[in-house]
């Protein structure tokens, strides 16, 4: 029997026991409530609550007028509950058509039933989501349960309503609405908002609870940006450019139109191009390939359009003037080397002639004048060799020999746009310095950004960058480069009743460092109206497949295409507008020929007859009909009682037509072509718009336009 003292001691031992143990539990819970408890309240509110972001909504993007051209829509993350799927293939089969998934993708992500969800895809549409939502409630039972495994929360995604418009310089966005080229990128900070949150309780099964306590807050939506961009003339070089494309068979055309005054971009244009709600992201070359802005990052030798440069340096250095005198036998020898003229001799020719015929030689002589340094001089002052930093990422630089490595024969060929590279920003921008009155001027594409309450939060100045030449020579050489549209070698890109100066140039293409033979890039720098410019573009045509590839065939023609739709816009009117007025053409029928003409010739009108007879027995118009003043009337002599007239033919324009071309037509409407040299169309009589009898004789003047 154990003895008293025994029991004490066993007693006590069970007391230190339980007092050890309840130390430890004092210590353990001291423990978890004060070192452990940050951390255990959030496992607890990780296990019971669920957060959610709410995506903030992307600021919209404008254009220069306030029209939308890019904005964030609604869109839907559609997940599904792995738990609640009794048959994964079934769930793939119906799903993944209507999503645009890969089965085996999707079976592969479901079977992990470790998971409460699973996201499917990212901005899917509001219809698509819809869709999907009606399977829900499906007759067929075995579907609609496995369907109500699907979870729908709102997201957000970009939206481009014009489609193809603007698409590298506007840019992308990835799925998680993070601007990933152009302006999307370079102004992501102000157009991405912050995003809220929402934190909601759950069940056991995770499923959400939804009371009072729920939590959410409000994301900050992003600001607006207005770009300079005018949506109108935008749209008016998409089209052009659309057409550019596929008539030259090219393998690209730009454009690029500028704010003469101010170097604010008004479009900006590459073909081909994407549609950026449905870009090809499994293709990822072809589609880096396509978001190039190959405006402001790629390099070339600009050719004769560099021509405006030159000659403006010559003429602001005083080492020539506009009646200066020179002589072109079609070459010239720099240092051993002979640099050729495109075409045949120009023999002796005035500076101004030496612009309009686009003469090498010429302007090999005014580089030489100029001389290396001075020649750099103005070509740093032009922006050349530097980036011109208009607000977008990825520009380039352009290329110039350093100064101390240029040679006599390499000043010789920089003269005339050779061995030296610019971006088509940098040559644009340079070249409105030409006619602005000698102000480089920063190019620019945000106008303005805006914060969601409409107030204007920034607003961009234009930029003075340097003063390259004088006004008195900026205002020679926009008479000059007048002269070079209405006379020279530009006259494709004349517009009847608007005074356009420009330039066209022709550029070698470098393919691992040789030149091919027989592929040029044509293109064509303009400005209107010419005595006084408000814009200016540079059109460039990229590897024409033409039996003719030069600027003034291949770019030109385009130019004059936007420009003839533009300047309308912008408010010009044509200078020749005609006042003339309809007067009713007198009924000369029966009248002796001499006094039919008489008598109309005495209204204002041109009179034409058939050679004939000597008395009238018809006429077009007819007596009592309306015709312009000067208009054109034919009389008519058979002498035969019923005499038949023959419909008399509109004349078409033919302007800026081959021989072919222009033949063609005209046999079209049964009249005969008279060619008058080689080339393309530049004169023809009778004019447009006239009419003759069928089978007559259209004289057609051709010319072979500058290179």
């Amino acid at each position: 029997m154990p003895t008293e003292l025994h029991i004490r001691k066993r007693v006590l031992a069970l007391l230190l026991i339980l007092v050890f143990l309840f130390v430890l539990l004092v210590a353990r819970i001291t423990y978890l409530t004060t070192v452990e408890s940050a951390s255990l309240t959030q496992r607890g509110i990780k296990q019971w609550t669920r957060e959610g972001i709410v995506y903030a909504r992307r600021g919209n993007i404008l254009d220069t007028n306030g029209q939308t051209l890019v904005v964030s829509a609604t869109a839907y993350i559609v997940s599904a509950n792995p738990r609640k799927i009794s048959d994964i293939s079934l769930f793939a089969q119906t799903v993944c058509p209507i999503l645009d998934l890969s089965e085996e993708r999707v079976i592969s992500k479901l079977s992990d039933k470790s998971k409460a969800s699973v996201i499917l895809k990212r901005q899917v549409s509001r219809a698509t989501a819809d869709q999907l939502r009606t399977l829900q409630s499906n007759d067929d039972e075995t579907v609609a349960t496995e369907m109500k495994a699907l979870i729908f929360d709102e997201d957000v995604r970009r939206v481009y309503p014009r489609g193809a418009f603007l698409v590298q310089t506007l840019g992308l966005t990835n799925v998680d609405s993070v601007g990933q080229s152009g302006l999307e990128q370079k102004y992501e900070e102000l157009l991405r908002g912050e995003a809220g949150s929402s934190l909601y309780s759950v069940d056991g099964k995770a499923q959400p609870i939804y009371d009072d306590g729920n939590l959410y807050v409000e994301p900050q939506d992003g600001n607006a940006i207005k770009l300079t961009i005018d949506a109108t003339i935008q749209e008016i070089c998409e089209k052009a450019m659309r057409e550019c494309y596929e008539v030259n068979n090219a393998q690209a055309v730009h454009v690029i139109a500028m704010d003469v005054y101010s170097g604010a971009i008004l479009a900006m244009c590459s073909k081909p191009d994407y549609d950026p709600n449905d870009p090809p992201r499994e293709q990822l070359d072809a589609l880096q390939s396509l978001m190039r802005i190959r405006l402001i990052s790629d390099a070339y030798e600009p050719g004769s359009t560099f021509k405006v440069l030159t000659a403006a340096a010559a003429l602001d250095a005083g080492v020539t003037t506009p009646d200066d005198s020179f002589y072109c036998s079609a070459k010239i020898k720099v240092d051993g080397d002979t640099i050729k003229c495109w075409g045949n001799p120009h023999g002796a020719e005035t500076l101004a002639e030496a612009i309009q015929n686009s003469c090498n030689p010429v302007f090999v002589e005014l580089a030489l004048r100029l001389g290396t340094e001075t020649m750099y001089d103005y070509l740093h002052a032009f922006g050349l060799g530097k980036k011109t930093n208009v607000d977008l990422l990825g520009e380039g630089s352009g290329i110039l020999i350093p100064l101390k490595s240029v040679k006599n024969v390499d000043l010789a060929r920089i003269g005339f746009g050779q061995s030296v590279a610019v971006t088509p920003i940098q040559l644009l921008a340079a070249s409105c310095s030409v006619v602005n009155g000698g102000r480089l001027m920063q190019p620019y594409l945000l106008k303005e950004a805006v914060a969601p309450d409409g107030t204007v939060i920034y607003r961009t100045q234009p930029k003075v960058v340097s003063n390259p030449i004088s006004e008195e020579t900026s205002k020679t050489m926009r008479e000059l480069l007048e002269k070079v549209v209405s006379v020279g070698g530009a006259k494709n890109a004349k517009i009847e009743g608007y005074k356009i100066g420009g330039k066209t140039g022709t550029a070698q293409v470098y393919k691992e460092g040789r030149i091919v033979r027989d592929v040029h890039i044509g293109s064509f720098f303009g400005f209107a109206p010419a005595d006084d410019p408000k814009i200016a573009l540079l059109v460039i045509v990229d590897e024409a497949d033409t039996p003719i590839d030069y600027g003034g065939t291949t770019a030109a023609p385009f130019a004059r295409q936007i420009l003839a739709d533009v300047l309308p816009y912008l408010g010009y009117q044509a200078d020749a507008q005609d006042d003339r007025v309809d007067i009713e053409v007198a009924d000369v029928i029966g009248l002796p020929l001499w006094q039919a003409r008489k008598t109309l010739g005495d209204q204002g009108f041109r009179v034409l007859d058939d050679g004939v007879g000597d008395v009238v027995t018809a006429q077009m118009p007819s007596g009592g009909g309306m015709l312009i003043e000067n208009g054109q009337v034919m009389l008519y002599t058979y002498s035969d009682e019923n005499p038949i007239v023959e419909e008399l033919v509109c004349i078409p324009d033919v302007m800026g037509m081959s021989t072919a071309q222009a033949a063609s037509m005209l046999r079209q409407r049964s009249l005969e072509t008279e060619i008058i040299g080689s080339g393309f169309a530049v004169k023809q009589e009778p004019a447009a718009g006239e009419y003759a009898a069928p089978n007559s004789v259209i004289k057609i003047t051709f010319e072979m336009p500058n290179p």
